[in-house]
């Protein structure tokens, strides 16, 4: 699961990298929002994901993870094209923008969940370091 996050967050990177290139060229910056939330919900987060399942893998195997795994890539997409399209005043893309985030908030919610469930002083990585809660 770890390799899978860390591989679709660095789609993400390159997409938000090119995304707020081409706005600088051409002076136009309308989708600062759909470049924003392709760098934080697609970039940062899913390499967040990524680190913290291949240093856990307990949750990383859960049925949890694989289910926040497709809320995610399926919510993410559908949210930033029902944004574009709403940039774009298309008013019609409200609905998937809405469906994309609901998909987005229930995967952190099992992704939380996941965590609080697994990752603890049994499932955790090895380090001397760690702080447990």
């Amino acid at each position: 699961m770890g390799k899978a996050y860390l591989k679709v967050a660095t789609v993400y990177f390159t997409i938000g990298v090119l995304a707020g290139l081409t706005m600088g060229i051409i002076h136009d910056f309308r989708f600062t929002s759909v470049h924003a939330h392709v760098n934080l919900l697609g970039w940062v987060s899913m390499a967040l994901f990524g680190l913290i399942y291949h240093f856990y893998p307990k949750a990383a195997n859960s049925k949890l993870a694989k289910t926040q795994f497709w809320l995610h890539n399926i919510g993410v997409p559908v949210m930033l094209g029902g944004i574009a399209l709403q940039v774009l005043g298309v008013s019609a893309a409200l609905a998937p923008t809405i469906i994309g985030s609901i998909a987005v908030v229930l995967g952190v919610i099992l992704f939380m969940v996941n965590v609080f469930k697994y990752v603890g002083k049994d499932s955790s990585y090895n380090s001397d370091n760690n702080v447990s809660l």
